[in-house]
């Protein structure tokens, strides 16, 4: 008898089921159905879980095992790329243009992939996150003029307590989402989370040092650092404005 992924109730505060009941193959798939309320996104995440489907489907839920993680002290950018920061006038921010970041994220072309999977609907539960305080995105834009700058690359996830989950990246112009990735990290560091959530393996992840971990490692890590003291609200103020040029200059053992 072929196992079948948990059908959640209509209840938002309903419980996931354990993320070690997740499916074989396909691998991770643990649950299907529900909403996309903040409540179950909050819930899901904290529980190592995230929605991912394709318009047409429902809402499918999914903890994969290997999971894909970066220490934030362990974002590798290649030595040309470095050199090439050095003289890039880019510069970069926090949850200034989260709409527009998550947009070009479900614009951007993937490999392998027909359409989106960042649908309308999930673009409008991320920016409700995004206005509860939950959701972040890092933009990295080119130019400084009022209304001539141009958005060439981001990054958005959620935030729990002291992890961060992320869920998608895109890049206007080559490097721009390395560059978000690499700040992204760097602040983090220095603010003492030690750890972003990768999601599913691909070489380009890779490439960029992330890790592969066992999912019971994993969730370990997020049941600590999800009950980690830190307060939701705008990243604007507290990450700053960041020169894409001080990444070259970041120490990578």
């Amino acid at each position: 008898m072929s196992q079948r992924p948990f059908l959640l109730s209509r209840d938002p505060n309903a419980p996931f089921p354990p993320a070690e009941a997740a499916l074989r193959q396909p691998d991770g798939l643990l649950a299907v159905g529900g909403d996309l309320s903040p409540t179950r996104l909050l819930n899901a995440y904290g529980h190592g879980i995230f929605p991912w489907y394709s318009a047409g489907q429902p809402i499918l839920w999914w903890s994969p095992d290997p999971r894909m993680i970066f220490r934030t002290d362990g974002v590798r950018l290649s030595s040309r790329f470095r050199r090439e920061l050095r003289r890039s006038p880019w510069r970069v921010t926090a949850d200034t243009a989260f709409a527009q970041v998550i947009r070009a994220c479900s614009q951007s072309p993937r490999s392998g992939q027909d359409g989106t999977w960042i649908t309308e609907e999930m673009q409008r539960a991320y920016i409700e996150l995004h206005r509860l305080g939950h959701a972040h995105s890092v933009e990295v834009f080119e130019g400084e003029a009022p209304g001539e700058e141009r958005l060439v690359g981001g990054i958005y996830g959620v935030a729990i307590g002291r992890m961060f989950f992320g869920e998608s990246m895109f890049s206007a112009i080559s490097g721009g989402s390395k560059v978000a990735l690499a700040a992204l990290a760097h602040r983090l560091h220095e603010w003492g989370w030690p750890l972003i959530d990768a999601q599913v393996e691909n070489d380009h992840l890779l490439s960029l040092g992330a890790e592969r971990w066992p999912r019971a490692r994993f969730l370990q890590q997020v049941a600590e650092q999800v009950e980690q003291e830190s307060n939701p609200g705008s990243w604007t103020k507290r990450f700053g404005w960041m020169p894409a040029s001080l990444l070259s200059a970041i120490d990578q053992n």
